[in-house]
């Protein structure tokens, strides 16, 4: 381990672009998302709070770390 990574912590945390099951609009989601997310399109639920990551419905096609 470098000293620059002890000092500045990699985030636990990342972005994720979930595929809709319903209409396939893909959208970005944050992957510890506080509120629920639903589809811009549809209006489906993408992704439901749990307390810590959040639950993903869609189909998950990327993730940014």
């Amino acid at each position: 381990m470098t000293e620059w990574e002890k000092l500045i912590p990699k985030p636990r945390s990342s972005f994720v672009r979930v595929k809709c099951l319903k209409c396939g609009n893909e959208q970005m989601v944050y992957g510890r998302a506080v509120n629920r997310v639903n589809c811009n399109v549809c209006g489906t639920e993408l992704a439901e709070p749990s307390g810590g990551k959040a639950i993903i419905k869609g189909e998950i096609i990327l993730v940014f770390e």
